[in-house]
């Protein structure tokens, strides 16, 4: 996401970047008006006043319907996920940052879910077994749950929480950043490539290609 939502004080100095303001109706009379502020320095995020339709199985705005569930919501469905993963003769990686076929994993927890799942992110996913992609996927929903319990991982000052504290995951990366360090599991030096004009980590020996 870029871009903070935040909610604070009317009266409160307005943020630099601030693109979009709304006037908030207190609970009480005498309760100091609020406003609802988005703000973005990046100028990457928007708003947009949108139809709810009905896409995999839950109600989403018209504008995202494309975009898959991710794994920590309760529309996502690891196995039928895999099985379309299968179908493809299509690297496992690009398919984990395809938003068309699993949302919100991103290229730092895809590498962390690649390896905890001993999997190569080259490899195709026909030529991955079903087991292994849903344990791929498993271990996606893993680090998410315990990204979000550290705060997230933070690399950049611009991304922080409501009270503007950086999340402390990337303490407990196990893949991605940790080239030339030891694999935790087997000590081997981790490697990184470069795919998708990104980079990519991974242990040469727990993720072998075949």
């Amino acid at each position: 996401m870029s871009g903070q939502v935040l909610v604070e004080a009317a009266d409160a100095p307005m943020e630099k970047h601030a693109h979009a303001v709304f006037d908030l109706d207190g609970d009480a009379s005498d309760a100091a008006p609020m406003q609802m502020r988005f703000v973005d320095q990046r100028t990457f995020g928007g708003l947009y006043l949108d139809e709810l339709t009905v896409a995999h199985g839950r109600e989403v705005p018209s504008t995202i319907a494309h975009i898959a569930p991710d794994p920590l919501e309760d529309a996502f469905d690891a196995e039928a996920v895999a099985r379309l993963m299968r179908r493809k003769d299509v690297a496992v990686k690009r398919m984990l940052l395809d938003q068309g076929v699993v949302s919100g994993i991103g290229n730092i927890y895809a590498d962390e879910a690649l390896w905890r799942s001993g999997v190569h992110g080259r490899r195709l996913g026909s030529k991955v077994t079903k087991r292994q992609l849903v344990d791929l996927l498993t271990a996606a929903q893993d680090v998410m749950r315990e990204a979000l319990a550290q705060g997230g991982t933070s690399f950049d000052a611009l991304y922080v929480n409501v009270n503007g504290a950086s999340g402390y995951f990337d303490r407990s990366l196990d893949a991605y950043g940790q080239q030339g360090k030891p694999c935790r599991r087997c000590g081997t030096l981790i490697v990184r490539e470069q795919f998708m004009n990104r980079s990519s980590h991974l242990c040469p020996r727990c993720q072998r290609r075949r």
